[in-house]
């Protein structure tokens, strides 16, 4: 009998199982299947190949899940500190500090709210990762929504439903596993995706990932899981695109169409809806965690992201330890991605308050709440 994951191994497994996919589908996001398996084999890509100068690099969409966590976790601190916060502001903040990382700078506007980005100047913990200050093929929607942003928290102001708001947001279902708020999960999965993407549909699956996460956290079987996500997405408006593709996957999933075929049917997953689509897919019908991600990346299309959403999913479900073991060792940052996995598990822990505490020192340097 296989054993049951501790809440740890499945928190860790999460982020972990999401920058393997992210890493594993790197070096063929832009190779179409037939030319995947022409290089690699009848299987398709299995192990890490070279991708941004090494092995298991990863890129922009574990880069932005990072920050998303520490978006969530100084927004914990904020919130214990003052007593007040406005999760999607400092969530916003966060992904500032990201747009530094990739060479970007914030309006004068944002800078004038806040102290300075710079990486001398900016506190906190996650920034001073000199690993993090490389470009990974960041999503342009990404990037120019935030150069573009004049009040951080603000929504973006675009059509984009592109897969970047979607990829980086399983952090939010994870910190959400104590709330008692039904909904609130998904709403704020939403929010840190309108930061950069204003379409419905590039909204809402970050909303449908994020309560799969954390019902899945909650002991729900994945066919479960789905629809009670399901039934929250349907609270919102212009949830049909979602609904559809969710559906469809869990369609596909039931049905004797093989995965190649039914992986095409869903799309390439350049777009929110597809990209989780394929993610719901290929974790309905994976044997195992290496079965689904090796699934997740190799089709047409956005194959890390897929990957990673994927990961995101199996890795809650089966844990850190269902991880093969070729695919952590070499893993980019995997000590950084288990220490904030780590962090959100033990964030309501925390002695943190106005007055402080025996845990507020650190805390506080490393996830100032602002």
């Amino acid at each position: 009998m296989t054993d049951i994951p501790t809440l740890q191994e499945r928190f860790t497994g999460c982020l972990l199982g999401g920058a393997v996919g992210d890493a594993l589908g790197a070096p063929v996001e832009f190779m179409s299947r037939q030319q995947i398996l022409e290089r690699f084999g009848p299987e398709g890509i299995s192990e890490y190949a070279p991708a941004f100068g090494g092995l298991g690099r990863i890129t922009d969409d574990t880069q932005m899940t990072l920050f998303t966590a520490e978006g969530l976790l100084r927004a914990s601190v904020r919130g214990s500190l003052r007593g007040m916060c406005y999760p999607p502001a400092v969530i916003g903040h966060a992904y500032m500090r990201w747009l530094v990382t990739q060479g970007g700078a914030p309006t004068p506007e944002v800078c004038k709210q806040t102290l300075d980005y710079s990486l001398e100047e900016a506190p906190g913990w996650l920034i001073q990762h000199r690993d993090l200050h490389h470009r990974r093929a960041p999503g342009n929607t990404c990037l120019s929504a935030l150069q573009a942003m004049t009040s951080v928290g603000n929504k973006a102001v675009n059509n984009s439903k592109g897969c970047g708001g979607v990829m980086r947001v399983a952090p939010v279902g994870l910190y959400s596993w104590p709330m008692s708020d039904v909904g609130r999960a998904f709403e704020l999965a939403c929010e840190a995706a309108a930061l950069t993407h204003a379409h419905p549909s590039g909204i809402l699956p970050a909303g449908v990932l994020a309560e799969l996460i954390l019902q899945l956290l909650h002991d729900e079987s994945l066919p479960r899981a789905l629809e009670l996500a399901k039934e929250e997405l349907q609270n919102h408006d212009d949830h049909l695109e979602t609904l559809q593709f969710v559906s469809t996957a869990i369609e596909l999933a039931d049905s004797d169409l093989s995965p190649e075929k039914a992986i095409a049917f869903l799309g390439e997953g350049w777009v929110a809806e597809e990209a989780l689509a394929i993610a719901v897919y290929c974790a309905l019908v994976a044997k195992d965690f290496r079965h689904g991600v090796m699934l997740a990346v190799n089709h047409d299309g956005d194959s890390d992201s897929t990957g990673a959403i994927a990961g995101n999913i199996l890795g809650v479900m089966h844990g850190v330890n269902a991880i093969p073991a070729s695919w952590l060792e070499p893993l980019e940052l995997r000590e950084v991605i288990t220490e904030i996995a780590q962090d959100l598990l033990a964030v309501n822990e925390w002695d943190v308050d106005e007055f402080g505490g025996k845990d507020n020192d650190w805390v506080s340097e490393k996830y100032p709440g602002f």
